[in-house]
């Protein structure tokens, strides 16, 4: 994929839409209301509970203080224990609240992301081809992975955070003033800096929070798209130029992650200072206050833990709104996918032909891709007949391989019409279409599993003799039975296979795959020539009765073909056999003699 590509990723300085799409994703966890209410109702609980014990240590407090005053002589030990024993019950019925808040957050935040997750697994099939052509796959994987990581994690955190830290903050204040208004005010005017400075922090900061998932995205497409072709990387020396991309996006993830963290790095210190400076300012008033008679000592008390609940919330809702924002940020990019325009909905069409002859006709096909204005097939027109071998010719770029992928579905077409035994494939399912043809691609594709499970890829009842001989037709049973597993030997780093051999495997599947029809681009182009003599005998023998399409480089691997279809500019300008174009003396048999002109 180009290098430019990468600018292609969503992101900017903020969500362009933070409330609706919070909207989304609040609606995406509908079914989750009622888990999300009890976390909320038992973090509200929890907090209320919390909030009381400053009250009631106050009042164990003036207790003690009380029996060693005279002119009493002793402490009301049965109500020491009393209050103590209530506080206890508090808190740690406080501590339970907070432990199925978290629980119930966990599970239900994992739930939600193993489902988006899902959905966007899922959505990749029901996109177009076109999206990939102008979306990489790094991105792709970032918004499922890193994306929804951080959704997840934002609900995790900030829901629960949030509604415990409003309150803590709101009840602290209504005990306080309760307690004592002079109090009151002397905490509250030692923490306004903090508002002041929390806010500052908070709007400078979300721009590096919202860049730093926009670098992500970047870096991890361009990882994904250098290490998949390091072997051109290497052979252009190119290193220097990928590992210089590569610093200038590392740098800018660098710089927008440091910023981001070190500005929300700063609330802790903040307001950890701005609690201590309304611990000193409550101790001084407070001291002076009951040194004059006008609170007693268990109000200091409580006034010192409320200054800490009171300062505390700050600082968890300005990182709880941090949290919401950059995942509104990552729910941009989520929703965008999910909400990205779709194939063609295919309810009432045809799932599957009956008794297929492989009769193919091109009636005035046109076609451009859908991301530009340029028309690439103008006016195609052409008839396969059952069992014919058709082979497609052209210089490159004249869309062979486009004229494949409109007959596959894989694009659609925007004039004219396909049609397989007289039925348009547009009326038939994707899926029906696909259930025709088997591909042996220029480009080979093998997962990490054993050969077996290559070989008979999405057909499970195949026999093992079945398989022996496909390989065997390829030439590439004695290789795989000198593996440690033979067939059983799992594809990874470990076993080293030529592209060759990668190619005779993709061949060998789709002889496996046995469908009414077949498309082969260039299916030996990776191969020696005593090795493609043997699979294009095997090939040959597979073709028998079967319609086929032959997309070639080198013409003479299709001189036996019933139909030879040059294109050019998206047109057909000759067509025949390969005898026949010979004698024209046109533009195949310039083709043709080019590749066997020797140098002088």
């Amino acid at each position: 994929m180009p290098g430019g590509s990468h600018g292609r990723h969503p992101g900017g300085e903020k969500a362009k839409d933070f409330v609706g799409i919070w909207k989304k994703l609040l609606g995406y966890c509908r079914k989750y209301f009622a888990f999300f209410v009890i976390a909320i109702v038992c973090s509200a609980i929890g907090t209320v509970l919390t909030l009381i014990g400053p009250d009631k240590l106050s009042e164990l407090t003036d207790t003690i203080t009380e029996g060693i005053t005279p002119p009493s002589t002793s402490i009301d030990m049965d109500r020491v224990l009393a209050i103590g024993l209530t506080l206890i019950s508090f808190y740690l019925f406080s501590y339970l609240l907070s432990a199925v808040q978290g629980w119930i957050m966990s599970t239900v935040t994992q739930r939600v992301s193993k489902a988006m997750r899902s959905d966007i697994s899922k959505k990749v099939n029901r996109l177009p081809m076109w999206f990939y052509n102008r979306t990489t796959t790094g991105d792709v994987l970032s918004r499922v992975t890193n994306d929804v990581d951080t959704i997840g994690q934002s609900l995790n955190y900030s829901i629960g955070n949030m509604v415990s830290a409003v309150i803590l903050f709101v009840g602290s204040l209504v005990m306080m003033l309760k307690t004592n208004g002079w109090m009151t005010l002397t905490a509250a005017f030692a923490s306004f800096l903090g508002f002041v400075l929390m806010f500052s922090i908070m709007g400078k900061s979300q721009k590096y929070f919202t860049r730093q998932q926009k670098h992500l995205g970047e870096i991890n497409g361009h990882i994904e798209e250098i290490y998949s072709g390091h072997t051109v990387v290497k052979a252009y020396n190119g290193e220097d130029e990928a590992q210089r991309v590569f610093d200038r996006m590392n740098n800018n993830l660098c710089e927008s992650g440091f910023k981001a963290q070190c500005l929300s790095g700063l609330m802790m210190p903040i307001m950890g200072f701005i609690g201590n400076l309304g611990y000193v300012a409550v101790c001084v008033v407070g001291g002076a206050m009951a040194l004059s008679g006008k609170i007693s000592f268990g109000v200091i008390v409580a006034f010192m833990m409320y200054v800490r609940y009171f300062t505390q919330p700050l600082s968890q809702i300005a990182q709880a709104v941090q949290s919401l924002q950059s995942a509104g940020a990552a729910g941009e990019r989520v929703f965008e996918f999910l909400e990205a325009e779709e194939m063609e909905a295919e309810e009432g069409k045809i799932r599957a032909l009956d008794h297929v002859e492989g009769n193919v006709e091109f009636e005035h096909v046109r076609f451009g891709y859908e991301d530009s204005d340029a028309v690439i097939i103008h006016d195609f027109s052409a008839k396969a007949k059952a069992g014919q071998k058709i082979a497609i010719v052209g210089p490159t770029g004249a869309g062979k391989t486009t004229m494949v992928n409109l007959l596959m579905r894989f694009h659609e077409i925007q004039g004219g019409k396909i049609q397989i035994d007289g039925t348009p494939t547009n009326q038939m399912t994707r899926a029906a279409v696909h259930s025709l043809f088997c591909m042996v691609l220029q480009d080979t594709w093998l997962f990490e599993g054993t050969v077996r499970e290559n070989l008979v890829y999405n057909n499970e009842e195949v026999s093992e003799e079945k398989i022996k001989e496909a390989c065997r037709a390829v030439g590439l049973d004695h290789f795989i039975r000198t593996l440690p597993q033979g067939y059983d030997t799992v594809l990874n780093d470990q076993v080293n296979l030529s592209q060759g051999q990668k190619q005779q495997l993709t061949i060998a599947r789709a002889m496996i795959a046995n469908k009414p029809m077949l498309i082969l681009d260039e299916a030996t182009s990776s191969v020696d020539t005593r090795t493609e003599q043997q699979i294009q005998t095997a090939m040959d023998r597979l073709m028998e009765n079967r319609t086929s399409f032959v997309i070639a480089h080198r013409l003479s691997t299709i001189k036996n073909a019933d139909l030879i279809l040059v294109l050019k500019d998206g047109d057909i300008i000759e067509s025949g056999t390969h005898e026949a174009l010979l004698g024209r003396g046109g533009f195949y048999a310039e083709l043709y003699n080019s590749q066997f002109e020797t140098a002088v």
